[in-house]
């Protein structure tokens, strides 16, 4: 591209446009002053967190649910509410939420907490049970209530353990003038069988479990973001309900119904159309769904990046479908060339199910006649692909072109 191909594009996008007239509405992390058919969720978190305003600790609250279904939203709703009332009436009352994926450890998890309460801890260098004593100090002597909001929960556990939520869920024990209390979000419906029953029955004192949007209700949702996120004309009402009918039928997703509509409206514009069409939808749904699956796998935690790697060596090796025993062989085997300590067996079929659930492996049951039934387990996207996304990332980069050493004493197997 020449520097004067270059001006053209930068000028036609400089000029005002009569598609897109406010993105970010769009966005996830936008909060709309109402949120449809969440009304029961709304008001069953309100009921739980109100005894916040009699200066008592509401109890713990878990909610879980797939991506897009409106948690983060909900709770960050009702607790600025909450907030907002609490300071009219002159109770203590402090919010800290933190999102465990960005986090990522428990020092960084500790370090938002503390900021939360004025609290200055380094960036690094303090053991995690020094910063756990100074919250606790700090938090004491504010003589406050304190919701502590531990977003995408199951990251930490899977990544970490859950010894931390094991100390947070037992901090009021240690404190004398202040409470604290949880609200765990995660988008894994699984995710409590990772937790040890002291912590669960802790954490889950109270329940809110999130169901998909189906195509009306996703309707509803764009409908009202529309009116504000563009001009008018610029989106007919056909566009919008093909938006609403594919993100319902894969998996009720509004974050993606409302990604598909922003992609839209801006291949819209680069294109110089008057209004977005139904092809603008489908263009942006395929460019969203590849986007989805590199953003998948660069997020998986390390062990979860193993298995895949596990399955992605043996289909090298032509063996399109493997079975559990197998995947295993070559973990263990990558996890010494890592240093990273083996799972259990148990551990990496979980691990597995949950690459099947978001659509990186494909899993099925095959009847083995008199032998029984066996699972057996293949990718779900292209080798190259996971190639690309691997090899900038260490130190997985290297295990790409291993070659197991339990399938070089076995010979070429066919599946």
């Amino acid at each position: 591209m020449n520097i004067s191909t270059l001006d053209e594009l930068f000028d036609r996008a400089t000029k005002t446009t009569q598609i897109i007239k406010n993105k970010d509405v769009l966005r996830h992390d936008y909060l709309p002053p109402k949120l449809p058919h969440r009304e029961e969720q709304i008001h069953y978190l309100g009921e739980i967190v109100a005894p916040v305003l009699k200066r008592d600790r509401c109890s713990n609250v878990f909610i879980y649910g797939k991506t897009g279904t409106g948690k983060t939203a909900v709770a960050k709703y009702v607790l600025s509410r909450l907030y907002e009332r609490a300071q009219s009436l002159g109770v203590p009352f402090q919010i800290c939420y933190v999102n465990c994926r960005l986090a990522g450890t428990e020092y960084r998890i500790l370090a938002s907490v503390c900021s939360a309460l004025n609290v200055k801890v380094p960036f690094t260098g303090l053991a995690v049970g020094e910063i756990f004593d100074r919250f606790k100090v700090a938090l004491d002597k504010e003589a406050s209530l304190l919701i502590v909001v531990l977003d995408e929960i199951d990251e930490l556990v899977k990544a970490r353990g859950d010894m931390l939520l094991y100390e947070l869920t037992r901090i009021n024990e240690s404190l004398s003038r202040s409470k604290v209390s949880l609200v765990g979000i995660s988008n894994d419906l699984m995710f409590k069988d990772l937790l040890d029953p002291r912590v669960l029955s802790s954490l889950s004192e109270e329940e809110i479990v999130f169901r998909p949007y189906n195509a009306a209700e996703l309707y509803d949702i764009l409908f009202e973001r529309c009116s504000i996120a563009f001009f008018e004309q610029a989106l007919p009402e056909g566009a919008v309900n093909l938006c609403a009918a594919l993100a319902a039928a894969e998996h009720g997703d509004a974050r993606r119904a409302l990604d598909m509509l922003r992609v839209a409206g801006e291949l819209a514009e680069r294109e110089a159309a008057a209004e977005i069409t139904e092809e603008h939808i489908r263009s942006a749904e395929k460019r969203i769904e590849h986007d989805r699956i590199i953003d998948a796998m660069k997020n998986l935690t390390p062990h979860s990046k193993l298995v895949l790697v596990s399955v992605y060596l043996l289909n090298k090796e032509n063996i399109s479908s493997a079975i559990t025993g197998d995947i295993y062989e070559i973990y263990q085997e990558l996890c010494e060339l890592t240093t990273y300590t083996a799972l259990t067996q148990r551990r990496v079929s979980g691990l597995i199910s949950e690459l099947d659930i978001i659509g990186l492996l494909n899993s099925r049951i095959v009847s083995m006649g008199r032998y029984g039934r066996t699972k057996k387990i293949k990718l779900n996207v292209s080798r190259a692909l996971i190639s690309k996304v691997f090899s900038e990332d260490e130190p997985f980069r290297c295990l790409i072109d291993y070659s197991p050493k339990c399938l070089a004493k076995e010979g070429s197997r066919q599946s």
